[in-house]
C-alpha cells in the first residue's frame, strides 16, 4: 500500500508540474504606439508571463504609424532582454477607411475626437519615418515577412494551438483570414480589445455614441470580416469594462520600485492615472480568467452603412441575431480590479522570462 501510495503521490506532482509547465503560445497583434502607454504594457504583460510562448508581435497602424510602432517594439524588447521574440511589420492603413473621406464624413455627421495616428500631436510626422524615440532607437531589426503571412505560417506550424491578441484595429488579422479561410479555425481563439456595447463613462468620446470604440472604428470592414470568421472562441475585453480599470499612483508607485526591466520601463515612460488599462485587461485576463466577474454572450459585427454609425459595434443576442453563421463573443463587463492591479503589480515588478 505504502509503494501505491508512493506512486500516486508523485504521478500527481508530476501531473501537476506538467500543467504548471504547459505552453501558451500566443500572438500579439498591436497598434504598438509607445513609449509607456496601453499599447506597450499590454505587451509586457504578455512577455512577463513564465506561462507564454510569445511567437512574435505583428504591428499595425492604428494608435501611432505602424513604422514607429515596429520602433518602439522592437525597443521596448531590447529592454527587457527579449531580442528574440520577431517583431512583424503589418497594414500600415485600414482596408476601405482614409483620413480625407473620414474629414468629409465629419463635415456630415460630427466630430470623432480620437483618430489614432491621424490625430496624435506626436504622429505628425511622415508615416514611413520614424523618428528618434525618447527611449532610443533600437538596434534590431523587424522581420522581413509581413503580419498576414506571418500569423498563417505559424498557426500552420502549431494548429490549434496559437491564441491571437489583438490589441488594436484588425486589419493585419482580416488580411490573414482573407488569404487563407481557415486561419482562424486553425488557431485556439481570439482575445481582442475592441467594441463598445453601453459603458457608464463621463468621457465625451462615449458621451454622444456609445457605440463607438476606435479599434473597430478605424477599420471597420477588417472587424467585420474578423468577426464573421469560425475562431474556435472570441473573448472582447470592451470599453464597458475597461473604463472600469487605471493604472493608480498605488500601483505605480510600487512598480516603481522595483529594478525588475518591466517595472524601470513602467517608471519611465508611463504615468498613473491618465487612461485606462484597455489592452493590459485584455491580456490578463486571457492569463487568469477569473478576473472578469461578469460577462455578456453576443453575436457582435461593425456597421458598415456610411451614414452616422458607420464604424460603431453590431450586437445581438441568440434570438434575435441575423440569419447567418456567426462565431459567439463573450463580451466582458465587470472586473475584479483589486485582483487585477495585483496581479498586473506582481507580473511588472518580476524578471522577464528567458526565451522558453
Amino acid at each position: 500500500m505504502g509503494m501505491r501510495k508512493s506512486s500516486a503521490i508523485l504521478a500527481l506532482l508530476l501531473s501537476t508540474l506538467a500543467s504548471a509547465q504547459e505552453k501558451r503560445y500566443v500572438i500579439i497583434d498591436q497598434d504598438a504606439a509607445g513609449p509607456g502607454g496601453t499599447d506597450m504594457m499590454s505587451i509586457l504583460v504578455l512577455m512577463q508571463s513564465p506561462a507564454v510562448v510569445p511567437l512574435g508581435i505583428t504591428v499595425v497602424v492604428g494608435d501611432g504609424w505602424r513604422d514607429e510602432e515596429v520602433a518602439h517594439t522592437l525597443r521596448l524588447l531590447e529592454s527587457i532582454g527579449r531580442r528574440d521574440v520577431p517583431v512583424v511589420p503589418g497594414a500600415a492603413a485600414p482596408l476601405v477607411r482614409t483620413r480625407q473621406e473620414t474629414k468629409l464624413w465629419e463635415q456630415q455627421f460630427g466630430r470623432v475626437l480620437y483618430q489614432g495616428a491621424w490625430t496624435r500631436a506626436d504622429s505628425n510626422h511622415d508615416p514611413f519615418e520614424a523618428p528618434n524615440l525618447k527611449e532610443g532607437n533600437p538596434t534590431t531589426k523587424p522581420l522581413d515577412e509581413d503580419a498576414a503571412h506571418f500569423l498563417l505560417r505559424m498557426v500552420s506550424k502549431y494548429p490549434h494551438q496559437v491564441t491571437i491578441y489583438a490589441g488594436g484595429p484588425m486589419t493585419n488579422l482580416a488580411l490573414a483570414q482573407s488569404i487563407d479561410p481557415q486561419f482562424a479555425a486553425l488557431t485556439k481563439g481570439l482575445i481582442f480589445m475592441g467594441g463598445s456595447l453601453n459603458p457608464h463613462s463621463a468621457d465625451q468620446d462615449y458621451a454622444s455614441d456609445p457605440r463607438r470604440e476606435f479599434n473597430l472604428w478605424f477599420d471597420p470592414e477588417a472587424a467585420h470580416i474578423v468577426l464573421r470568421a469560425p475562431w474556435p472562441s472570441i473573448v472582447c475585453t470592451t470599453v464597458d469594462v475597461s473604463v472600469k480599470t487605471q493604472l493608480s499612483r498605488a500601483m505605480f508607485d510600487e512598480i516603481a520600485k522595483s529594478s525588475a526591466p518591466a517595472a524601470q520601463y513602467i517608471a519611465k515612460y508611463s504615468t498613473p492615472g491618465r487612461s485606462y488599462m484597455w489592452d493590459e485587461l485584455a491580456a490578463a485576463s486571457w492569463l487568469d480568467p477569473s478576473l472578469i466577474t461578469e460577462e455578456r454572450l453576443v453575436y457582435m459585427d461593425v456597421n458598415l452603412d456610411r451614414g452616422a454609425g458607420y464604424g460603431d459595434t453590431l450586437t445581438w443576442p441568440d434570438r434575435v441575431k441575423p440569419a447567418l453563421d456567426m462565431p459567439l463573443v463573450h463580451a466582458q463587463m465587470n472586473v475584479d480590479m483589486p485582483k487585477f492591479a495585483a496581479e498586473f503589480v506582481k507580473l511588472m515588478t518580476s524578471p522577464t522570462p528567458r526565451a522558453r
